[in-house]
């Protein structure tokens, strides 16, 4: 697809779909205007059972992609156990680093430390990439309430060649809770310690009462994105 009919299919979908949101914007994507060409990613951290439980209700054989990139906590990956089991998901998919890459540019395994950027895109970004390769779309749970940079997030846009949806954008934090409260969902164990955005192990840090939800990302540092939403030409280079 061009970029000139990929952003003419963005314009459509969003004339017909974009005043919608949640489960009422992702039935008609996951059983008609995208179906067979979408995959949710997931990170199974704060708030993710939302997004995967709508879809879910859907569809349990949608294409779930979740990246495990070597770093992430224990309570991370029990907690995805507990929703793939819980929601009845049939296609979970689990890229890591390319083992000859984190060998050549992460071998002692602290590249995080010296150069995050560079270890996202190892770890997040490239694997990410290669395994949306396949797709023509895909669903994030970002939500406009999260950092300023998602302040203006549109439901449907174009990125990278691909339709991006965002079922949650217009969700409030209010929202989300009273969702899993209403459904009965499992939080991720670390919220209950202060954890509010849940990443890799060694750049999440808990956030302050007040404080922005993802304040504890990189704390200490400029960084606010892993970079699997910024463009590609502004992370290809980071290795």
């Amino acid at each position: 697809m061009s970029i000139l009919d990929l952003h003419r299919r963005v314009a459509d979908l969003n004339e017909r779909y974009g005043h919608l949101n949640g489960e009422e914007l992702l039935r008609p994507l996951l059983t008609e205007e995208l179906k067979g060409e979408i995959a949710l990613v997931s990170s199974f951290g704060a708030e993710s059972a939302v997004l995967l439980h709508q879809a879910s209700r859907i569809d349990p054989g949608v294409p779930v992609i979740f990246i495990n990139t070597g770093k992430l906590f224990g309570e991370t990956l029990r907690y995805r156990d507990t929703l793939v089991s819980r929601l009845g998901l049939t296609d979970v998919r689990e890229p890591r680093p390319d083992p000859e890459d984190e060998a050549r540019e992460d071998p002692h395994g602290l590249l995080w430390r010296q150069n995050a950027g560079a270890c996202c895109a190892l770890r997040k970004v490239r694997p990410l990439a290669k395994s949306l390769e396949p797709f023509g779309a895909w669903i994030t749970g970002r939500k406009r309430y999260q950092a300023a940079t998602r302040t203006v997030l549109p439901v449907i846009e174009a990125a990278d060649g691909k339709i991006k949806v965002n079922p949650l954008a217009g969700w409030g934090r209010d929202e989300l809770t009273a969702y899993l409260d209403r459904h009965d969902l499992p939080r991720h164990p670390l919220e209950a310690d202060g954890y509010l955005s849940i990443g890799c192990m060694p750049c999440t840090d808990r956030v302050a009462p007040g404080e922005d939800p993802r304040a504890g990302r990189w704390r200490g540092q400029e960084k606010t994105e892993c970079g699997i939403h910024l463009p590609m030409s502004a992370v290809g280079g980071a290795q």
